[in-house]
C-alpha cells in the first residue's frame, strides 16, 4: 500500500464515524461492510470506486479525502474533475505497467536465445 493511502485511511474513518459505524455507511453507499473494513484495516488499497462513491454520493471533498487539503465537504464543481483526472491517470499508470511487463518478458526471451546461442 502507498503511504499517502494512510492519510486516506484516516479520512476514511473520521467519515464511517460521521456515518455511525460501517455497516451504515456500506448501506448508505451500496458496499458490503466487509470492504470497508478490509480497506480501513489497510487489507485492501483504497479503491476508485470507494473515492467515487464517497464523494459522489455524499458530497465529500475529493481534495480533502485524498490529499488532507481543504474543505471536508464538495462545496466546487471541479471537485469532480478531479476525481476524474485521478482515474484516467491511475488508468494510464496501469497501462504503463502492463507494457512495462510485456518488455521485460520480451527482454528475458532475447537473453535466453542470445545465452542459447
Amino acid at each position: 500500500m502507498a503511504a499517502t493511502d494512510d492519510g486516506v485511511v484516516k479520512r476514511i474513518k473520521v467519515i464511517v464515524k460521521d456515518h455511525g459505524g460501517q455497516l451504515a455507511l456500506a448501506n448508505l453507499i451500496g458496499v458490503d461492510q466487509g470492504f470497508i473494513s478490509k480497506v480501513i484495516n489497510k487489507k485492501q488499497d483504497v479503491s476508485y470506486y470507494l473515492i467515487s462513491k464517497l464523494c459522489f454520493q455524499l458530497k465529500y471533498s475529493p481534495e480533502w479525502l485524498i490529499l488532507g487539503t481543504g474543505d471536508k465537504q464538495i462545496l466546487k464543481p471541479e471537485s469532480t474533475k478531479l476525481i476524474t483526472e485521478i482515474q484516467m491517470l491511475r488508468t494510464e499508470v496501469d497501462i504503463l505497467h502492463a507494457r512495462m511487463r510485456a518488455y521485460e518478458l520480451e527482454l528475458k526471451e532475447m537473453k535466453g536465445l542470445q545465452q542459447a546461442g
